[in-house]
Parts: C-alpha cells; sequence; structure tokens
C-alpha cells in the first residue's frame, strides 16, 4: 500500500528511523519538523542522518499554513511531534501543552479538511503511570501510587493499603491510565484527540504506546530525552550517570528498529483501525543494570551515582504486555538489549555531547521537584 506518508517530527529520533523503514518499502516520506534546538542544536539544519529522498518542510505543527502544506498530496500521517520528558514538563505547562496539545488539534482540524487513508499517532507509556502489580496471592493492583511521606523515607517500592510489597508484572493496553506529569496528560490527550476525530471523520486511526526506545540519532544534549541518551551524554563526558532512587526501577527498552517496523505494522494493518497497542521488548530491565551495560560497551570504568532522590512525576516500574501488538499486528521484537547497546555505543564513538544534567538538576531542584 506504498503512497505518500508525512510524518510530523520526522526529522526526529524515532521519525528517521521510521523514515528509513518507509523508503526502504517503496513509500515516498516527507517530514514536518521545527528543528527544536533542544533536540538538534542552536542553528539546526537538516540532519545528515536524515535520508536525502525524504521532503523535509521546516515548520511548526501548531502553524495551520504549515500543516496544509505538510498534507498536500499525503496518502497517511504518523503524528510524532511533541515535546518529550517528564521533569520538563512540570515547570513548562504552557510550551507542553502548546505543542503537543494545541498542535495535535491543528493537525486534526486540517485532517477533518483533507482525510487521508490512514492516521497513526505516537502515545507513550507514561500514560499508564506505575506498571500493573500483583500480592502475594495473585490479586491484581492497578493503582499502586507512592505517597511523599514513603519516599522521603527512600521506601521506593510500592504497598498496598496492608502495606504488603506489591510485585511488578507487565503492563497490558486495559490497565486504567494513571497520569503522573503534564507530559503524560498531554500524550493521553493526544492519543484520545486522534482516536476521537478519527472515528468521527471516518480516518482509520491508530494510538502507539511507545516505551523507552533508544538507538542512534537520539538527542545526547537534551537532558530531558531518554535514559539511555543522557547516560551516554555523561559517558562521553566521562562522568558518572546519575540515577534516582536507587537504580532498581524497572523499564522496558526496546530499540528504535522495532519501533519503526512497529509503527509500519499499525498503518498497514487494516484490523487496527481504532486500538491502542503496546510497542515495547517485554522484558523488564532496572535502570541500574543499563547504565552498567552502557559504560561496559563505551570502554568506561565509571560507576553510576546513585543520588537516592525521587523526581516528580517518576514512577516505579512499568514494562510492557505487548500480546496484543503481537496477535493484531503481527508485531516481534528484533533486537535484544545486548545487540542494541553494542550498536548504540557504536554510533556515539566521535559523537559529542554537551552534559546539560546539572543545568536540568538545578531547574527541577529550584521548583521542589525532587524530593
Amino acid at each position: 500500500m506504498a503512497g505518500r506518508i508525512l510524518i510530523t517530527g520526522g526529522a526526529g529520533f524515532i521519525g528517521s528511523h521510521l523514515a528509513d523503514n518507509l523508503l526502504r518499502r517503496g513509500y515516498r516520506v516527507r517530514a514536518l519538523d521545527n528543528l527544536s534546538p533542544q533536540v538538534h542544536g542552536a542553528g539546526a539544519r537538516r540532519p545528515r542522518y536524515l535520508d536525502p529522498e525524504v521532503e523535509l518542510i521546516e515548520g511548526d505543527v501548531r502553524d495551520p499554513d504549515a500543516v496544509r502544506e505538510a498534507l498536500r498530496g499525503v496518502d497517511g500521517v504518523f503524528h510524532f511531534a511533541a515535546m518529550v520528558g517528564v521533569g520538563q514538563s512540570m515547570y513548562e505547562l504552557a510550551q507542553y501543552t502548546a505543542v503537543n496539545n494545541l498542535g495535535t488539534a491543528v493537525l486534526l482540524e486540517a485532517l477533518i479538511e483533507r482525510p487521508v487513508e490512514r492516521l497513526v499517532v505516537a502515545s507513550s507509556m507514561s500514560v499508564y503511570g506505575e506498571g500493573l502489580y500483583k500480592t502475594a496471592n495473585g490479586r491484581l493492583v492497578t493503582c499502586a501510587d507512592r505517597s511523599l511521606d514513603q519516599l522521603r523515607r527512600g521506601s521506593w517500592e510500592p504497598k498496598n493499603g496492608k502495606r504488603e510489597r506489591l510485585v511488578p508484572v507487565a503492563t497490558p493496553e486495559t490497565k486504567p491510565p494513571a497520569l503522573a506529569s503534564v507530559y503524560a496528560l498531554s500524550k493521553y490527550d493526544q492519543e484520545r484527540m486522534c482516536l476521537v476525530a478519527g472515528a468521527a471523520y471516518g480516518i482509520p486511526t491508530v494510538a502507539l504506546r511507545f516505551f523507552n526506545t533508544y538507538g542512534p540519532r537520539q538527542a545526547l544534549s537534551n537532558p530531558y530525552t531518554g535514559v539511555l541518551a543522557i547516560f551516554a551524554a555523561r559517558l562521553l563526558n566521562d562522568k558518572p550517570p546519575l540515577i534516582f532512587e536507587d537504580g532498581e526501577q524497572k523499564r522496558d527498552f526496546v530499540s528504535v528498529h522495532d519501533v519503526a517496523e512497529g509503527c509500519r505494522l499499525a498503518y498497514e494493518t487494516a484490523s487496527a483501525a481504532g486500538q491502542v497497542f503496546n510497542i515495547g521488548s517485554g522484558t523488564p530491565r532496572t535502570v541500574n543494570e543499563i547504565a552498567l551495560k552502557l559504560a561496559e560497551q563505551l570502554g568506561k570504568n565509571i560507576e553510576p551515582e546513585i543520588t537516592g532522590k525521587y523526581r516528580v512525576g517518576d514512577i516505579r516500574h512499568c514494562f510492557a504486555d505487548s500480546a496484543r501488538a503481537k496477535q493484531v499486528l503481527g508485531y516481534r521484537p528484533r533486537v535484544d538489549l545486548e545487540g542494541g547497546i553494542l550498536e548504540l555505543a557504536g554510533w556515539l564513538e566521535g559523537q559529542i555531547a554537551k552534559d546539560r544534567i546539572a543545568e536540568m538538576r538545578r531547574a527541577l531542584e529550584r521548583r521542589g521537584l525532587t524530593v
């Protein structure tokens, strides 16, 4: 079903890999991207990694004229344009809401005027808040929030009302959202707006909840991006990765190549319309483990620094149950963590990263967003 595809945010990390995937399969690709300085650096130009066959329109998803221009002659849309980062969203509320919520609304109004064959929107695992848990007797717990008093004591693991420790299990799409940050709220709004408008106007729409995506082309100087990129920026500057809490929190790290393939499958699978899918690896890994593996691959004998602090909006454990994506889309992650980190380390050779972690910590501490 090759045709012309628009990727909003298409010059970014995931968008550019999706463009590569689509081009290999005969699609023509157009990207709309504002080349944000936080992601691409000051005075950014077209990224060198962006395939020359990608038609790049530099513009903002909040600009109706730019969006209408980008939609001209397009058969389908992947909506990836968004500001990312839990911590920053808690003090740049207006900016996150403008880009993520208003930007999505502007795109949808343009699609009402000019419908496409398919819309795929990038959501996030952050909409779950805490992942799914179970008690010692096997009862599932969908609401496992941690109190501020508990976190101040350094008691990191969620417990139920009986003070029993809970065991994290894979989180399916059926878990109710628990929106712990402005970023999470905006991503949930993005997916719901797209699904509601898609159903109303006959545009088959799919929402994909990405888990912790990593790989080449991540924005190394953005302190609010994925944790592996943040760790890489520290290690490239011979500094220890900084880890909140005790580092034993579990996440689901999925290769950007698998994410790009999941996106294409969602676009091409007719029965996916109207549904939400997790796109992850399904394998939980601790943050400590990730930091040590990356340091080893980079040849850096640097132990992570455990801060013992909590960052507002963070959760303890969440990893994907991707059974629905496997059944409906035929999605199966191919890149294991060891191979993925090896590829990332190879790409990092020769990269220059500005370490802005201290700046990020000061911004959060000044506003009382770390405990």
